[in-house]
């Protein structure tokens, strides 16, 4: 896909030139390879603002960076960072802008020491609100990851029973992802059970599932780069009226908060149609996380959806809504999905509908 790689380097190219420096240096993994195609632990690129960018990368991945990235010119070099800034120098390339958000300060020191070498001034996070809107192409690779997550769900649901833990659930569950075709897990998987559920990130250990639980189960497979994250909570047993009611409650909350995620909406009033449902019931302190975030070639991109945040929605963002109830010592409950923001249907005064990505029932199984 060389054409819409550089697509992406002359969108990204007008925002260097607006920041009035010579040429930016990339080195964030996710936004060189939304910008160059390369999947390389060990790459950066160098993008003036006018004229073709220069990849760099080491012996060890340079045959697939000619392979992949054809109208690139390439640098192999070990240390590719300071090879990129000589470079940068060489070619009159005065001031330099880098990922402030990404590069450590040992190693901007290094570059500030260069003799010769360039300015440095921050880039701010320019290629990530790029990738924030997704084309056509990433909004199939995000479908199939959770098509493959939906699946794999469905085909690991059986093995929740009693006496098997939270670990071994975990790596059944990834072990069907990768079986359908993921290329890994986009995280660790979390498998909260019990009074583990009130623990939002919990990490799945030794408890063996028991009759009377809710286990909350938030999990995603990658393919092609793209991140699906989704969350279910299942009932082992007939749930108790509390269960009941909290998980009821979240669900209403999810549902308002995915009507509400529509283009042109503030991202603090999408999350308020979902925290005030909560908070009105009287468990705004048992929701502390925001509702929801991006998803892309990171699981965790902008926007953010939370109370606090400033932004508006806009059309081909794909997002999560999450609301949560957790209630220390007893458990919790969480429903998310992904949804692709769309814009007004032409003709029409209604925001579009949007896509849901994630196809498991909201409904609460009892297991």
């Amino acid at each position: 896909m060389p054409q819409i790689h550089a697509a992406r380097r002359e969108r990204a190219q007008a925002e260097i030139a607006a920041l009035g420096a010579g040429a930016a240096l990339i080195t964030s993994r996710p936004n060189v390879r939304y910008l160059t195609g390369m999947v390389s632990s060990n790459a950066a690129l160098l993008l003036p603002a006018a004229g073709p960018g220069v990849l760099a990368t080491d012996s060890r991945y340079a045959e697939a960076a000619s392979r992949d990235c054809p109208d690139l010119e390439l640098v192999v070099d070990r240390f590719i960072e300071p090879a990129l800034a000589r470079l940068a120098a060489a070619r009159g390339l005065g001031t330099v802008a880098f990922e402030a958000q990404e590069m450590t300060v040992e190693r901007h020191a290094q570059l500030a020491a260069l003799e010769g070498g360039p300015a440095l001034v921050p880039l701010g996070r320019v290629v990530e609100e790029l990738r924030m809107v997704k084309d056509e192409t990433e909004i199939s690779l995000l479908t199939r990851a959770c098509a493959i997550t939906a699946e794999a769900f469905s085909a690991a649901l059986p093995g929740i029973v009693p006496g098997r833990t939270e670990r071994e659930f975990a790596v059944l569950l990834e072990r069907a992802m990768i079986d359908i075709g993921a290329e890994a897990p986009a995280f660790d998987t979390i498998v909260a059970s019990g009074p583990n559920g009130a623990i939002p990130h919990h990490t799945p250990g030794g408890r063996p599932f028991a009759a009377g639980d809710l286990i909350t189960v938030d999990c995603g497979a990658r393919y092609g780069g793209y991140h699906a994250d989704m969350t279910r909570t299942v009932a082992l047993g007939e749930p108790a009226a509390w269960q009941r009611e909290i998980y009821d409650l979240v669900a209403k909350a999810q549902r308002a908060g995915v009507e509400a995620a529509t283009a042109g909406a503030d991202v603090t009033a999408v999350d308020a149609a979902a925290r005030d449902l909560i908070a009105a019931a009287g468990h705004g302190g048992h929701f502390g996380h925001g509702l929801g975030h991006g998803v892309g070639l990171e699981v965790h991109e902008a926007p953010t959806i939370g109370y606090g945040r400033t932004g508006t929605l806009i059309d081909r963002v794909p997002v999560t809504v999450e609301p949560g109830i957790y209630l220390p010592g007893r458990g919790g409950v969480r429903i998310e999905d992904i949804l692709v923001v769309r814009a007004h249907r032409a003709g029409a005064g209604a925001a579009g509908s949007p896509d849901l990505l994630t196809t498991t029932t909201r409904e609460l199984l009892v297991l």
